[in-house]
């Protein structure tokens, strides 16, 4: 397959797309477990720690929920460099919007910007699964796939341990969990993906988001 880009001379040239691209962005993304719900008006995202290489344990201290603004997070599953460069962007697009509308950017258009910056790379992507959360008049969940596709939701997961942690969420989530709760269903979602996935472990970071700018963060260290 291939696709035709503008050159400096105005003459289209034939760029080849791999194949095996799909093939390669899910090796990439696999290795990891997030998971984000919203319980009342709090959003709680939690992550392992772990980060891997093949199958070598690369590091056992990775922060996987990066703060994008002060109301705002995003869990990582992917190219580490993919996405602390979209964290980057959307953090200047944060402040310049702040900047020339007097107002702050929606978690919806954090969330917006962020899956057409994604969809129009579709073709060399930024190899990421991401969760964006936050609060602006309301708690809100986004999911993103590296092609730029985005659905809001009240809870989800993404990595190679979502299956498991899937499980853990659908037999727990209810909307009426209080906020300590959920921190603890989110804990466990991740727990039960280090104890079934190889490539997640070593710890769960937690952040909870809420109105007037709350943002807390915890650690919950992983115990057999």
């Amino acid at each position: 397959m291939t696709i035709s880009l503008p050159s400096k001379a105005g003459e289209h040239k034939l760029i080849p797309i791999p194949a095996d691209r799909d093939n390669l962005a899910a090796k990439a993304i696999h290795g990891t477990t997030t998971v984000g719900l919203i319980v009342g008006d709090y959003v709680v995202l939690a992550a392992d720690k772990r980060a891997t290489a093949g199958t070598l344990i690369a590091s056992r201290r990775v922060k996987k929920i990066v703060k994008l603004t002060d109301y705002s997070a995003m869990t990582i599953s992917g190219l580490v460099a993919d996405a602390q460069a979209l964290a980057d962007i959307i953090r200047e697009e944060s402040r310049f919007y702040l900047l020339t509308h007097g107002r702050k950017l929606s978690v919806k258009g954090i969330a917006t910007l962020l899956a057409n910056i994604l969809f129009s790379s579709k073709y060399f992507p930024y190899i990421v699964q991401l969760i964006v959360g936050g609060y602006d008049t309301k708690p809100r969940l986004y999911t993103l796939d590296l092609y730029g596709s985005i659905t809001e939701e009240t809870y989800t997961a993404t990595g190679s341990g979502s299956p498991v942690a899937y499980g853990v969420l659908e037999s727990h989530y209810h909307e009426n969990l209080t906020l300590d709760e959920a921190v603890s269903i989110a804990a466990k979602a991740i727990r039960s993906a280090i104890l079934r996935d190889s490539a997640t472990g070593d710890g769960i970071d937690v952040v909870i988001i809420g109105p007037e700018n709350y943002f807390e963060e915890r650690f919950v260290p992983f115990k057999q």
